[in-house]
């Protein structure tokens, strides 16, 4: 069992890089990082309003922000051996289904050429790093099963947001065998996990075609609330359940690369 106090002693003084951490769970992570005394480095677009989580936590105060798009390769391959990190965690995506929908390209751009772009400058850092990818629960191909879907299920993705995602854990295979393989990892110290979460939900999530943030929302303006799916039933997971997963899955990588 990994504790708090645990993830503090490990991730204390640690140089960390977060993708995407203008983000709702970036913002968290990187705020969690900061009460750990860790060293971060963020990566990510301009928050999109004046009252996200990023601006609530004073983000630029707790960590060095780099504003730029995780599609321009050079950029973020500079500033990423410019930092030399200990951990990395990339959250950086388009991560609505129905945006996907409306911006098929761009997503697929943004969250397949986005990690490959990632894990190529990996391939040129010199100090041991342990990376963890947020995927997501909807990389499964959909069989309408009841029970839960398995690591190991087959992978899919009916809508481009899916498929996408889909597509970065094969390519994440790929790179992990060819350049990052677990028999080398004494010569290249390099660990990679990945993490899927789905339906995460929390203070300061206030993206669009979401049910918790619509429901505050339609509260606030005092009107009724829309429900776009009322019959479909989700898991929830709150933010804070996810980051510490994510937390203790680097941790754990770290130590015993081999095991995770």
């Amino acid at each position: 069992m990994v504790t708090s106090e645990d993830l503090h002693k490990k991730y204390s003084g640690k140089k960390v890089f977060v993708t995407g951490h203008t983000g709702f769970k970036g913002s968290w992570l990187i705020k969690i990082l900061y009460q750990y005394g860790s060293n971060i480095k963020g990566y990510a677009l301009e928050p999109k309003t004046t009252n996200d989580i990023y601006h609530i936590i004073n983000g630029d105060n707790i960590c060095e922000s780099v504003i730029s798009d995780i599609r321009e390769k050079e950029k973020l391959r500079k500033e990423l051996l410019d930092f030399q990190p200990d951990f990395i965690f990339h959250l950086a995506a388009q991560p609505l289904v129905s945006l996907s929908f409306q911006n098929p390209v761009e997503t697929i751009e943004t969250n397949v050429n986005g990690t490959v772009n990632l894990l190529d400058a990996i391939r040129d850092l010199d100090n041991k790093c342990s990376i963890v990818i947020i995927t997501t629960d909807k990389v499964y191909e959909n069989q309408n099963w009841y029970h839960p879907y398995r690591e190991n299920d087959r992978l899919g993705g009916y809508d481009p947001y899916s498929a996408s995602k889909a597509a970065i854990e094969i390519l994440i295979r790929s790179y992990r065998n060819s350049f990052f393989n677990i028999n080398e990892i004494n010569k290249h110290k390099k660990a990679i996990a990945v993490a899927r979460a789905g339906n995460v939900i929390g203070g300061g999530d206030w993206s669009e075609n979401r049910i918790i943030p619509d429901i505050i929302r339609a509260f606030q303006n005092n009107e009724p609330v829309k429900l776009r799916n009322p019959n479909f039933i989700r898991p929830w997971q709150h933010v804070l359940d996810a980051l510490n997963g994510y937390l203790m899955l680097g941790s754990l990588l770290y130590d015993d690369p081999l095991k995770y």
